[in-house]
């Protein structure tokens, strides 16, 4: 069984809907008996967050800080990290994007949730193609698709 805490530091609130996203991509990950948290944050959070742990003084939408570094055994427990998501930011790429704040926070806490399992689309184009694509195949099938 997965368990996973959303802490809505920001307030923000409206984010029922990421049950049914979550649970998409860790079945479709195969992940069972992972644990996890989402936390929301402000701009000012992030950007203290970003400027310590990336080197970059600048505010950013996601930050996934992954705990597992290896495989474990099916029946170990797995501590996979955490997401932190800028609420402001989010709201802004909505509008940029012309998305609704829904399909951008599913799009956010999925890509989190995909770096926490392994992938980087820093690497290469071909990761980065491979972890997009799966990103879209999930909100699709979550009918998220503006």
């Amino acid at each position: 069984m997965n368990e996973y805490t959303i802490n809505d530091e920001y307030g923000y609130q409206n984010y029922e809907y990421l049950d049914a996203v979550i649970e998409r991509t860790l079945k479709h990950e195969s992940v069972s008996n992972a644990v996890f948290s989402i936390i929301f944050v402000g701009e000012e959070e992030i950007q203290n967050i970003n400027r310590e742990y990336r080197g970059i003084d600048s505010v950013t939408d996601v930050i996934s800080f992954a705990l597992e570094d290896n495989e474990t055994s099916p029946s170990e427990v797995r501590v996979l990290g955490d997401i932190y998501v800028c609420i402001p930011r989010m709201k802004e790429q909505a509008v940029m994007y012309s998305h609704s704040e829904k399909r951008e926070l599913s799009f956010l806490v999925v890509h989190g949730l995909l770096h926490l399992l392994g992938y980087d689309h820093m690497k290469s184009k071909e990761e980065e193609k491979i972890m997009f694509d799966l990103q879209d195949e999930i909100l699709a099938a979550e009918n998220i698709i503006d």
